[in-house]
């Protein structure tokens, strides 16, 4: 299984479930549901993706961070992260993560 969101003007709207078996999942919703997709992964966080045992396994991650809905996507850097905390709070680039202002 693997996970997609779907995103409206940078924001995700809903993310899905696909069962493996197609080819080109991103190219098949846009086609049948329309719209901009990118892949997730439940298993990936600050840009590291995790094992079943909750270590890191050294495998490829996706998104940088798991996509929910309200999230922004940087299809630059294909991107997922969380709306900000507060205006203080700084977007770290390696992470994806938002970041407390340090004292």
């Amino acid at each position: 299984m693997a996970h997609y969101a779907q995103i409206e003007n940078g924001i995700v709207t809903q993310v899905v479930v696909m069962n493996n078996d197609e080819p080109e999942p991103v190219a098949w919703l846009e086609k049948n549901i329309g719209g901009e997709w990118a892949q997730t992964s439940y298993n990936t966080r600050g840009g590291v993706h995790y094992g079943e045992d909750g270590k890191p396994d050294g495998k490829e991650q996706i998104g940088y961070n798991y996509a929910g809905i309200g999230d922004t996507y940087d299809k630059t850097n294909n991107a997922f992260y969380a709306p900000q905390p507060d205006p203080s709070w700084v977007l770290n680039k390696n992470s994806y993560r938002w970041e407390p202002p340090s004292s």
